[in-house]
Order: C-alpha cells, then sequence, then structure tokens
C-alpha cells in the first residue's frame, strides 16, 4: 500500500473485498486502519467488504472515500452512508440487477459521488463470452451518471498486466463510450491509460479554435473548415482544455 502512494495514481484503491482471502480478513482489516491512522499525500479509497470494515475505518483521517463492492438497491448505499456520513461513497455494479438500478442508487444519498461497473462479476452474471457485450451496460451506467450529475464513471480493470497494446486499444474504446480514466492493477498501467484519456494534441487545437470562434458570440456559427458550432459544442470544448490542463 505504501509503494502504491507513489507509483503516480491520481486515487490509491486499498482492496479489502476479493483480494483478501476469508482467512485473512480482520489481518487486511486491522493493517487498513493503521495504514489510515494519518492522511496521506494521495487520497486513499477502500473497497469494504462488510459493514464491519465501515465502522472500523469510517473515521480515520487517512481515508477519503469508501468503494462499495456489488450495490444492488438505494438501500445498500443508506445502510453505509448512516455509519459514514462525511464520506464520499463510490458504488460498485456488479449484476445486472445493479445495472437496471443505475440511477437510482446514483442519486440514492448525497455521499454517492461515483458509479463504475465490477466487470469480471458482471460479466459472469450475464454469461458474456465477448468484452462488446458489456458494451450496453456501460453506456447505461455512463447515461446514469450523467442524469445524476456525477463525473463520468472510470473504466473498470484491464486484467492482463502484460498486454499494453490490447489496454491501450481498450481505453480508446472505453473513452468512446464516454467513460473517463481507469483503475489500474500494476503501476506500468497508468501511463498508457494516462496517454489514451488524455486529449490529444489535434483534440486541444480543435477545442481552442471552437472557443476562440464562440468568444463573444452566443449564437450558432460555422467555422471555415464547415464545423457547426453551437452550446454544446463549445461546453465540450471546455471539457476538453479543462482535461488537457490536468497533470
Amino acid at each position: 500500500m505504501t509503494k502504491a502512494l507513489s507509483c503516480g495514481a491520481d486515487v490509491v484503491i486499498v482492496d479489502l473485498e476479493d483480494a483478501v482471502a476469508p482467512d485473512r480478513k480482520e489481518y487486511a482489516r486491522a493493517a487498513t486502519v493503521e495504514f489510515l491512522a494519518a492522511p496521506h499525500p494521495v487520497p486513499v479509497h477502500v473497497r469494504v467488504a462488510d459493514e464491519r470494515d465501515v465502522v472500523a475505518l469510517a473515521a480515520l483521517p487517512g481515508l477519503s472515500g469508501l468503494r462499495l463492492a456489488k450495490v444492488t438497491h438505494a438501500s445498500d448505499i443508506h445502510r453505509v452512508a448512516v455509519r459514514a456520513p462525511d464520506i464520499a461513497l463510490y458504488a460498485l455494479l456488479e449484476s445486472a440487477l445493479a445495472v437496471e438500478h443505475a440511477h437510482t442508487i446514483a442519486t440514492a444519498h448525497h455521499a454517492v459521488r461515483g458509479l463504475a461497473l465490477g466487470e469480471a462479476d458482471l460479466r459472469a452474471d450475464l454469461g458474456v463470452r465477448h468484452d462488446s457485450g458489456l458494451d450496453w451496460a456501460r453506456s447505461r451506467v455512463v447515461v446514469a451518471a450523467r442524469a445524476a450529475g456525477l463525473a463520468p464513471p472510470a473504466q473498470s480493470v484491464f486484467p492482463d498486466i502484460r498486454d499494453l497494446d490490447g489496454l491501450a486499444a481498450s481505453c480508446v474504446h472505453g473513452r468512446s463510450l464516454g467513460l473517463l480514466g481507469r483503475a489500474a492493477i500494476h503501476p506500468r498501467q497508468l501511463p498508457v491509460i494516462e496517454r489514451a484519456y488524455r486529449p490529444t494534441a489535434r483534440e486541444v487545437e480543435e477545442a481552442e479554435e471552437v472557443i476562440e470562434a464562440a468568444n463573444g458570440d452566443e449564437g450558432a456559427l460555422a467555422l471555415a473548415d464547415g464545423r457547426f458550432v453551437d452550446a454544446a459544442i463549445v461546453a465540450a470544448a471546455r471539457r476538453t482544455l479543462t482535461l488537457a490542463a490536468r497533470r
């Protein structure tokens, strides 16, 4: 966990759920409590397995958010929010029922800050054999997050840490669906993810052209190259420039 803080990730996620063997749960919880006894320079979220984790972690100064596994109903959010009223909550949707309830979950409580898919469990639940079979669920979660006023969901992990070309191609596809950023399971994946999700030089140039053309003009207009520009295009251009300005 300490090494993860310096790997360059925007957020470090400690997993107390699937990553921990059943007979090591108490040890893992105690180690995480010790780790979060003081704040860290990088936000730390914990993927909790049950309410014992929530109770043990909720008041710790080093905790920035809770990742709630296998959320299916708004009531799952409410139970945690009562025990951790001041902590940002992120719901992981890992079943068909959870995807169907995506917007209800997203709006269940003001502490909900984001949605994400747990694609391994969802793939098993749906019996999906090919990655493209999850595209509808991905789009559903993107729409639910946007409708709830949340940030775009991050893409689920790419499990093969050796296949960086496959990771890059998968990120390009995820970006085309409206996802933003991605969870990683190894530091070598981080540069690939950042390159894939950061706007290209050409995208930045086009966004700057749109902003310059629209400056002082609130109506629709056409650029010299024939591109049509209206308020929605200007808003998208501003988002592009904001993302490009990140470190």
